[in-house]
């Protein structure tokens, strides 16, 4: 039997935070039939489809109900669902705001998969819903040309969706590019950023926001910062987007409260909840339940994990939020867990994984900047280094040694867009191989100005775009929103990175050759 008519199989077990799945069902083709739908009103697909954690044979896709339901999903190689594969259905409980994912698995590499999604009423099962297609394509088990876009920072800083204004316009650039996926890298909402009506521009003009009840307030109950994703995914843009291009997805910091840590007490009026642990278990579950992200069995709820794109690509997406010590001067010289950014176990994890990594190349998403500084950042300001920047010296130190080639840094969060160079010989530690560090946001929030060089590990603006210095908050409608491409040739391995703007122009980029490979040594050797 060819690879293009082999049976997909879907998972039949209970995946993340879903309920769990049933046996497989009558095929999804069939519930448009009238006979089939017999109650006035059918069940709804409430915010559009997605997927993510797309690799060679395996992907997560999403939906959410009008009310609970049972998720049917099917698959198929063709847009006209001529070759349909196996059905699997999950129920979506009022335990998960109607929400539900499923893994499908034993998918064909290289190979546009479109998936279709259609509810089923638990309480009237004859009452089928219409479907939607979505579509994704899975990594390549060869050497083929990949391209993928990053950015972050969605609907901050009170700039939510203003529909006369285009909405969020940079998902419909960036589904113009046609990229094969888009890596988030955090700040997915703003759950400590309410959303008014309207909102007067320096130059008189208003910019009128959709609004919700969620977001009339900072998110502290689960069914507000549930409430933040679901007023994300009213813009046309983004659910077009989603229903394209599969997202890799990892948080920052206004998943759950600005600059927030564990141990931190909220001391903002406008909390009623004080504890940081608690608001970041609930902004965990939304982020989980809306997010199309694939869970680690040994540890529910875990951001950071591999997601391996074929032979030329490795992307290791980082949290950079759940491990940290307290924000401030981070405990000083000495690594200790006040000065934890990473943590022991996410660090050894990322060693380990940089170290066994075949691929060409190894793409490190985070969600911080390095080299830039910041009250809740990894740079401390200049000199040896200390705090936060501990953590990373290691890495950085232990890369060079097990001679992990062709490493680059993707993250967001500053609210411009950058590419940094890292250089020991411009350095106060030395002890690392040079590198490149791109950064590009916000896809939709306030723009601002260029933040504080650090020269622990030697950066040096190639190039930045941010709003004019001594402006902060700049509105979205003035063209100061940015994304990041990356393409790679499938027959050089070379890396083109551009940085654009919400129209789609590029406004900087740079062609990076691979190193040549050199024998690593056994990861024990260091860390």
């Amino acid at each position: 039997m060819s690879a293009r008519r082999r049976a997909v199989r879907l998972s039949r077990r209970r995946f993340l935070s879903t309920a769990a799945a049933s046996s497989s069902l009558t095929l999804l083709g069939g519930i448009t039939k009238p006979h089939l739908s017999l109650a006035p009103e059918r069940p709804r697909i409430t915010h559009g489809l997605q997927s993510g954690d797309v690799s060679a044979g395996t992907a997560v896709v999403w939906a959410r109900a009008d009310r609970p339901a049972r998720m049917h999903v099917e698959v198929a190689t063709t847009a006209g669902f001529r070759d349909v594969h196996d059905a699997v259905a999950i129920d979506a409980l009022p335990e998960t705001d109607c929400t539900a994912k499923a893994l499908l698995e034993d998918l064909p590499a290289g190979q546009d998969i479109f998936y279709r999604i259609g509810f089923q009423d638990l309480a009237s099962p004859a009452c089928l819903g219409e479907p939607q297609v979505g579509h994704f394509r899975t990594a390549p088990a060869d050497r083929r040309s990949v391209s993928f876009a990053w950015s972050g920072d969605s609907a901050g800083q009170g700039w939510g969706i203003d529909r006369a204004r285009g909405g969020m316009r940079t998902y419909a650039t960036m589904l113009r590019e046609q990229p094969d996926f888009f890596i988030h890298c955090g700040d997915i909402i703003y759950a400590d950023c309410p959303i008014a009506a309207a909102v007067t521009l320096p130059d008189g003009q208003v910019w009128n926001n959709i609004v919700s009840e969620e977001k009339s307030k900072v998110a502290e109950t689960l069914a507000e910062f549930r409430g933040n994703y679901k007023y994300n995914l009213l813009d046309e843009n983004l659910r077009a987007f989603n229903a394209e291009v599969p997202v890799l997805a990892l948080w920052d910091d206004h998943e759950v409260t600005d600059d927030w840590w564990p141990g931190q007490t909220i001391a903002r009026k406008d909390y009623r909840e004080r504890s940081a642990l608690m608001l970041a278990a609930r902004g965990r579950r939304a982020f989980n339940e809306f997010m199309p992200v694939r869970e680690t069995p040994a540890e529910a709820g875990r951001v950071y994990r591999k997601v391996a794109y074929g032979p030329l690509l490795d992307v290791f997406m980082l949290d950079l939020r759940s491990y940290r010590g307290a924000n401030g001067d981070g405990g000083g010289e000495i690594l200790n867990p006040n000065s934890q950014v990473l943590g022991p176990k996410q660090l050894a994890w990322l060693k380990r994984e940089l170290a066994n990594s075949s691929a060409t190349w190894k793409v490190i998403a985070a969600d911080l900047p390095i080299g830039l500084v910041s009250y809740d950042g990894i740079g401390q300001g200049d000199g040896p280094p200390r705090g936060r920047e501990l953590e990373i010296a290691d890495l950085l130190a232990f890369i060079q040694h097990a001679r992990v080639d062709n490493v680059v840094w993707l993250t967001a969060d500053v609210h411009y867009t950058a590419a940094h160079y890292y250089d020991p010989n411009a350095a106060v530690f030395h002890d690392f191989t040079p590198f490149w560090e791109f950064v590009s946001g916000p896809l939709h929030a306030g723009t601002g100005g260029p933040a504080e060089l650090d020269n622990t590990f030697g950066p040096r603006v190639i190039y930045q775009c941010t709003a004019p210095v001594g402006s902060d908050n700049v509105a979205p409608c003035f063209g100061l929103q940015f994304f990041g491409h990356v393409a790679i040739d499938g027959r050089t391995e070379v890396m083109t990175v551009a940085l654009k703007d919400v129209a789609g122009q590029t406004l900087w980029s740079t062609d990076i050759g691979p190193a040549i490979r050199r024998p690593k040594l056994a990861a024990q050797h260091r860390g």
